[in-house]
């Protein structure tokens, strides 16, 4: 197995082989178009190679440029049955806070940056039929060697990708500033994202991917787990 990272020093785009081509977990930013490109270019990989998007969930990080990449591939779009409206609304939800004050901090800042109401571009409508939920009878006549674990917590539409041992968590993990002990800085539900981890715990991999941060071993949940029951969210108003 390949695993390419075409995003950047804010946010990781994975590019995992499998047979027949290439799956994509994640878009970033809208305005990191150009970078995949020409990442993508650096890899040997044409477009054409792209089948599948795996979309850990629906935000301006995560969903910025996929009407881009959608245009010059035939990739179909796998993804939480929730996160087709918040697609088509084009905003990350504001349900939740912050998990901690650091976090609070760099929201902050985010918003000062003119990064504060997370907007991203709507799915386009000639797209919608490319959109494949993952607990539709679609999905499950694809029989693709990966497993999808639902992780909800930091969104309630979020997924995460298994494969061959190793787990692309999107959000529910991060390492990096300005997270902490692997806590990613977003939460919207405390409760879900305390059994998403456990989830991951509990599916064995070898390796963890985060969109945020390089690669890091599983032991690091467990050894942080105990500390979610401290987390207090801190709402941005």
């Amino acid at each position: 197995m390949r695993i390419y990272n075409l995003g950047n020093r804010v946010v990781n785009c994975y590019l995992v082989s499998m047979d027949g081509g290439f799956v994509l977990v994640d878009t970033g930013y809208a305005e990191n178009y150009r970078v995949f490109r020409k990442r993508l270019q650096q890899c040997g990989v044409s477009p054409e190679e792209i089948k599948y998007i795996f979309l850990t969930h629906a935000h301006d990080d995560h969903a910025g440029f996929l009407n881009q990449v959608l245009a010059i591939t035939s990739a179909q779009v796998i993804l939480h049955p929730e996160a087709i409206e918040r697609l088509q609304a084009g905003q990350n939800s504001f349900e939740g806070g912050c998990s901690g004050r650091l976090a609070w901090l760099f929201c902050r800042i985010l918003a000062l940056c003119g990064k504060g109401e997370h907007r991203f571009p709507l799915i386009k409508k000639e797209y919608l039929n490319r959109l494949i939920t993952t607990d539709s009878e679609m999905f499950r006549k694809l029989a693709l060697p990966i497993e999808v674990i639902e992780t909800p917590g930091h969104t309630a539409d979020h997924i995460a990708m298994l494969r061959d041992g190793i787990l692309f968590c999107g959000d529910a993990a991060m390492n990096g500033f300005p997270s902490t002990r692997r806590v990613i800085i977003w939460i919207e539900n405390v409760e879900q994202y305390r059994r998403s981890w456990a989830k991951m715990i509990d599916a064995n991999a070898t390796v963890i991917y985060p969109a945020h941060g390089k690669p890091f071993s599983p032991n690091d949940l467990k050894k942080y787990q105990p500390d979610l029951d401290r987390i207090q969210l801190y709402p941005i108003v």
